[in-house]
């Protein structure tokens, strides 16, 4: 009979309001945390204020579906997100030819080629084949530009950003989960401060869709849509699969690709640019801190989906402060949220001896944000990667011979 006590809780509102709460900290701290980098991201590829936050608005709606539908399906806490290291790669990649049109007919593709993942397994090994330094070369090169955005805005607003990196650095030393959050919270009490000084007022803050007719441009697939597609899956989806398996869940992956990429093809049309499995914040609601009983933190997942539908109609709201901002002060934002990421996939691109060379050069050309042919520089990044290391392994074996 007392083995049997502890699996009951103490009562049923508090075993549900932990996941609750768990969930909706974990949508709250990834939306909070990445935001910034979307709206960057789309109006880099030509969007404006207002399409980016339609964008915004659609990427919301459309993880918070698949999250909804995958966790009624397999009651696992499976958590959708959308693509930040994608929305990195669109500053980088800037306006495309064709303009904002060409770049939704990217995310299209984008979304057709994961649905293509989930009929043909054989395009995820293809891309899981990419040695994980030169992917990781590419992301970090791409992420170099925003990372020092920080720095920059520091040196032209020091009064306005030295609040939101002191408040960054006392959370990251006390809080970490918590220290990005933090940040774009003290952003939006000195750009309101900011406002009150100045008399500026905001625009319409109503939540808008703004639909879109895709174009296809020849560049922009090339030197967007692979791209994006390739760092969605493999610093998003792969290592999604991967963090939940050390909670000890299996992901459905046929059904998962084929959400995320229904979801990214319905929110490309409104200006969203990929849905994919949540990695980081997926430990939030996977792991025993969501609810020690592994069986019911599918309700945290749940919650989150929940959330992200509530932070959906607040979307216009951000951005129409973001839009009134001093300018740099939200990159500032959006350069402290991937410095973690930043510096996890320059480890990953030089920590091994052995194809080094051809990592370094990857990143060097994914930084220098070159365009060639009209294609941008994530695109030759990758191919110059592979070259320097398929030809450096040849150089390897002919010594041998």
């Amino acid at each position: 009979m007392s083995s049997e006590s502890p699996a009951a809780p103490a009562s049923p509102e508090v075993g549900l309001l932990q996941p609750v709460l768990a969930g909706a900290m974990a949508a709250l701290v990834g939306f909070a945390s990445t935001f910034a980098v979307v709206l960057a991201g789309l109006q880099a590829v030509g969007a404006t204020s207002a399409q980016a936050a339609s964008g915004l608005l659609a990427l919301c709606v459309t993880q918070a579906a698949g999250i909804l539908w995958l966790t009624w399906r397999h009651r696992t806490p499976l958590l959708l997100a959308w693509s930040t290291p994608g929305a990195a790669l669109l500053v980088s990649a800037g306006a495309v030819d064709g303009g904002w049109p060409a770049a939704v007919g990217a995310f299209v593709v984008v979304g057709g080629l994961i649905l293509l993942t989930a009929l043909w397994p054989v395009l995820g090994d293809l891309i899981a084949a990419i040695p994980t330094p030169i992917a990781q070369a590419m992301l970090a090169g791409v992420l170099l530009s925003i990372c020092v955005e920080p720095v920059r805005a520091f040196a032209d607003r020091p009064l306005l950003v030295a609040p939101i990196v002191v408040v960054w650095v006392l959370l990251l030393r006390f809080a970490p989960r918590l220290a990005v959050a933090g940040a774009f919270v003290t952003t939006l009490v000195v750009v309101a401060a900011y406002l009150i000084d100045h008399g500026t007022a905001l625009p319409s803050l109503a939540p808008e869709v703004h639909w879109v007719t895709p174009s296809f441009d020849w560049q922009a697939l090339v030197g967007l849509a692979i791209p994006l597609y390739v760092v969605t899956m493999a610093s998003q989806n792969v290592p999604g699969v991967a963090v939940m398996a050390t909670f000890d869940y299996k992901v459905p992956w046929r059904e998962s690709m084929t959400v995320t990429g229904l979801a990214t093809v319905a929110g490309a049309f409104a200006g969203g640019h990929a849905t994919n499995l949540a990695a980081i914040s997926a430990a939030m609601v996977a792991s025993p801190e969501a609810h020690p009983d592994r069986d019911r933190r599918w309700v945290a997942a749940r919650s989150a989906g929940l959330t992200y539908l509530v932070l959906a109609a607040l979307s216009t709201v951000l951005v129409g402060v973001v839009a009134v901002a001093p300018h740099g002060l939200v990159e500032v934002v959006a350069g402290l949220a991937l410095l973690g990421t930043f510096g996890a996939a320059l480890l990953g691109a030089t920590s091994a001896a052995t194809g080094r060379e051809a990592a370094l050069v990857t990143f060097a050309v994914a930084a220098s944000g070159v365009t060639i042919a009209g294609i941008g520089a994530a695109f030759w990044a990758l191919i110059a990667g592979l070259v320097v290391r398929q030809v450096l392994r040849l150089g390897k074996l002919d010594d041998r011979g």
